[in-house]
């Protein structure tokens, strides 16, 4: 027979304790991460010191992209487009924009997007920038985006 010290006595229940309660635990849930895809941002038309930029979202929990940020810019604002008696409106989305887990959140052409704002210099075709994208949940993402032109389609409009 095994004899314990009276302290050890006392605390090995508790630990014994302690080990069969944590194996009724739940794992800790794994970090939320956001899988980004596809992306671009147009380039800039002569004169103009705003652009649209476009991706794919995809996260592995409910999440939401907060915020967006290029060093390049005044400002990078989450928009919207919505039509309303036939006009096209485009809108800050100021709580974000949603992303169901497991499902592709595109932003495109004529869709919701990212909005850079006061640029400091023309973006090109070919070149490359790195955006930093903030969510809710998933640890904020750098994204290295092409400057390129979107696929032709007739929702695509001129505004970025």
């Amino acid at each position: 027979m095994i004899r314990l010290s009276r302290p050890a006595a006392v605390l090995a229940p508790l630990g014994l304790a302690l080990a069969v309660s944590a194996c009724g635990q739940p794992a800790a849930e794994a970090p939320a991460v956001v899988e980004v895809t596809d992306a671009f941002c147009r380039p800039t038309q002569a004169g103009r010191a705003v652009t649209g930029c476009y991706m794919t979202l995809t996260a592995s929990r409910n999440d939401r992209l907060v915020s967006a940020a290029f060093a390049g810019a005044e400002r990078v604002e989450i928009h919207e487009m919505t039509t309303t008696d036939g006009m096209m409106r485009m809108a800050e989305l100021p709580d974000g924009l949603p992303l169901p887990a497991g499902e592709a959140v595109q932003l495109k052409p004529g869709g919701n997007h990212i909005m850079l704002l006061g640029l400091t210099q023309p973006l090109a075709e070919g070149e490359r920038l790195s955006m930093s994208l903030t969510f809710e949940q998933a640890v904020p993402y750098e994204v290295n985006v092409v400057i390129a032109q979107p696929a032709a389609s007739p929702a695509s409009h001129s505004a970025h």
